[in-house]
């Protein structure tokens, strides 16, 4: 059984994360408030970052992008800071993971954008609700993701493969998992596959690039949505001079409710 949730709403969960008694994965953690990837690139990449969200709609659906050296997301969590309300974040430079720290004040400077992304521990208390068994809840870890063969489309220096994330389902669930995430686009919407791991690129479902491996049981099959640490594997792949991130799991929680992103 999932486990109740320690915090029940975003700004507890902020708040925690703020002074140093929360870094833990957020998944689960204050149900019905989107949870978004962060992205942060220099000002003068912002534009290109920005057309690879636009041609990338998957894995990179944008739900907040912030003005040059402003650490508030003003129109999802007024009051916020990006500096120190996540969890955890990584510093990646000229395609190598610099660092994992729990804030960035000190790699804050006013060229800065910050790019809030949609991610899907928003839809999983959908499922849950649903009596849809969602797997890393179950065991109480973060949820497994994969790098795959499948290309992003590029834009200026923004290039790499996409990034998944799994989930098991009976087949059964599967079909009303489709019908539930498809609603939200931009929490990644239905999955991008179905089955067959190999046939994306991914070789061994116990052995997760990001995350933790999580059990799949006889009869079930792996379901893949695209993910928002697709930026960080892009990163990685394209050797950016910088680009700060949430560590993948540990997300940004906003004051949105899922509610306000369901497509009409």
């Amino acid at each position: 059984m999932t486990a109740r949730p320690l915090f029940q709403t975003a700004a507890q969960l902020r708040e925690a994360c703020r002074t140093g008694r929360w870094h833990q994965p957020t998944a689960g953690q204050a149900p019905g408030f989107v949870q978004t990837n962060l992205v942060v690139v220099p000002r003068d990449v912002a534009f290109e970052f920005l057309l690879f969200c636009q041609r990338n709609p998957k894995p990179c659906p944008l739900i907040e992008v912030c003005e040059p050296g402003d650490p508030v997301p003003r129109r999802t969590a007024p009051g916020a800071d990006l500096r120190t309300d996540l969890p955890r974040y990584r510093i990646y430079r000229c395609g190598e993971l610099e660092r994992e720290v729990t804030e960035i004040t000190e790699y804050w400077t006013d060229d800065l954008v910050a790019f809030l992304i949609g991610c899907s521990f928003t839809f999983d208390h959908l499922l849950a609700a649903r009596g849809i068994a969602v797997r890393h809840l179950e065991c109480g870890c973060n949820v497994p993701m994969f790098r795959t063969s499948v290309p992003c489309e590029p834009a200026g220096r923004f290039s790499g493969p996409l990034v998944v994330s799994m989930r098991p389902l009976s087949p059964g669930d599967l079909i009303r998992a489709v019908q539930v995430t498809a609603a939200y686009p931009q929490l990644h919407g239905a999955p991008v596959h179905v089955g067959d791991p190999t046939a994306i690129g991914i070789t061994d479902l116990s052995r997760p690039d990001w995350g933790d491996p999580v059990p799949v049981r006889t009869g079930e099959i792996p379901v893949f949505w695209a993910c928002g640490v697709t930026p960080q594997a892009v990163a990685l792949a394209s050797k950016l001079p910088l680009m700060i991130t949430h560590a993948p799991g540990h997300m940004f929680v906003t004051d949105l409710r899922e509610a306000e992103l369901l497509a009409g």
